[in-house]
């Protein structure tokens, strides 16, 4: 090898061994889990895949956990899951809130918050599924899905957490479901 060589050829392994232990510390370097037919061709290109009936993603493993809320549907309390995004602990500061809930699209119920949520650091690509609440960052309103969503492509929208999927058929009935969400204690 010719010695002039070397130092150019030191600082690219540098470079490649800083990019590997960069991408392998980002949640985007997880695999994620071979999508059915069904879902696949429904998906954008690059929109991670959930688990139809799993919740939404929390942290990377060694980070703190989620949070508890609980939401009373109609009277009935149901205690819900947060992740630990930024949007989420956003959510859970403006805590407790009445919310009247109306239907969008006959799949999810949705209210404006009193305030917008802060949107760093969300992810682009996210498919709702039955039983998500999120956050739709261009309007400023909090979503609860009781019928999967249609893939949003870019970082618009916002999961939140998850509620049990049994809890989600009170919220399928009514053109206007009326709630209150407040911190479990």
């Amino acid at each position: 090898m010719i010695p002039a060589a070397l130092p150019a050829l030191a600082r690219a392994v540098t470079a490649a061994a800083l990019l590997m232990a960069v991408t392998a510390c980002t949640e985007d370097s997880t695999p994620s889990p071979a999508p059915s037919s069904s879902s696949a061709s429904s998906l954008p290109a690059g929109t991670p895949e959930r688990p139809a009936t799993g919740p939404a993603p929390t942290t990377p493993s060694g980070r703190s956990s989620a949070l508890k809320i609980r939401i009373t549907i109609d009277g009935t309390p149901v205690d819900t899951t947060l992740n630990n995004s930024d949007a989420a602990r956003d959510f859970a500061a403006q805590l407790p809130l009445t919310l009247n809930l109306t239907d969008f699209h006959q799949n999810e119920k949705i209210a404006d918050l009193p305030r917008r949520l802060s949107t760093s650091g969300a992810p682009s690509g996210v498919h709702p599924r039955t039983g998500d609440l999120a956050y739709y960052a261009p309007w400023g309103n909090l979503a609860i899905y009781y019928r999967d969503g249609s893939p949003s492509a870019g970082n618009d929208l916002i999961i939140l957490g998850h509620l049990p999927e049994s809890a989600t058929a009170r919220l399928a009935g009514d053109d206007e479901v009326g709630v209150t969400i407040d911190n479990v204690p």
